[in-house]
């Protein structure tokens, strides 16, 4: 009798999932489809999406090639428009080519650039804290202590591993400007942090010790 009862059921469920198929199948065609679809759809976007990263390899390798023999300002206007371009590893190379060759003069022009490469460049954080960094550190020898925290307080005041840097910098710019406590506050910042840099900690531990009498 239980066997009995056990083939019905069976043969009721198969029927009840036949049915379901047969009833259904036009949508079941069409969400298969579009599920096909959005593979090929995806699979071609991430081709693009190769293709245009070794696009701009190659570019930024023909630029920085022909650097020396080719036209200042036809360098310049090259790698501007590779920043332009707001690739996470492109524009901020094309960044660095620029400043490490002093290739443009005017820092309100580099801070636009580096504006650009930080607000609109799909970056991962702490890459994006980095670049941050980097334009303190461009600007620390111009900038007033207020312009300088600006640029660093999103890094400061957060658990970015580039803070123990930033508190650093800002206490290496205190310490040159003779504002020795508030250097020393800035300096005694990073032996607190619990994730700092350790070579930091130690050049922050001997400044402390030798300059600043702690």
């Amino acid at each position: 009798m239980d066997e009995e009862i056990t083939i019905i059921d069976t043969n009721t469920r198969n029927e009840r999932i036949k049915n379901f198929f047969i009833n259904n199948q036009k949508k079941l065609i069409i969400g298969f489809s579009v599920i096909i679809l959005l593979i090929i759809v995806y699979i071609f976007m991430q081709e693009i999406k190769q293709r245009a990263k070794i696009e701009l390899a190659n570019e930024f390798s023909i630029i920085t090639i022909n650097f020396e023999t080719e036209d200042k300002q036809i360098t310049v206007d090259q790698l501007i428009k590779l920043i332009n371009e707001n690739d996470a590893t492109y524009s901020p190379l094309a960044l660095y080519f620029l400043i490490d060759n002093d290739l443009i003069n005017n820092k309100s022009e580099i801070n636009i650039l580096f504006d650009k490469v930080i607000n609109e460049t799909n970056l991962d954080l702490e890459i994006k804290n980095l670049i941050i960094y980097k334009k303190a550190l461009f600007n620390s020898n111009s900038s007033n202590e207020n312009d300088l925290l600006q640029i660093l307080n999103p890094i400061i005041n957060s658990e970015s591993v580039w803070r123990s840097h930033s508190l650093y910098l800002m206490a290496e710019y205190f310490y040159s400007k003779n504002q020795k406590q508030k250097a020393k506050e800035f300096f005694k910042k990073i032996l607190l942090l619990p994730n700092a840099n350790s070579d930091i900690k130690i050049e922050a531990q001997k400044r402390l010790n030798r300059d600043l009498g702690e």
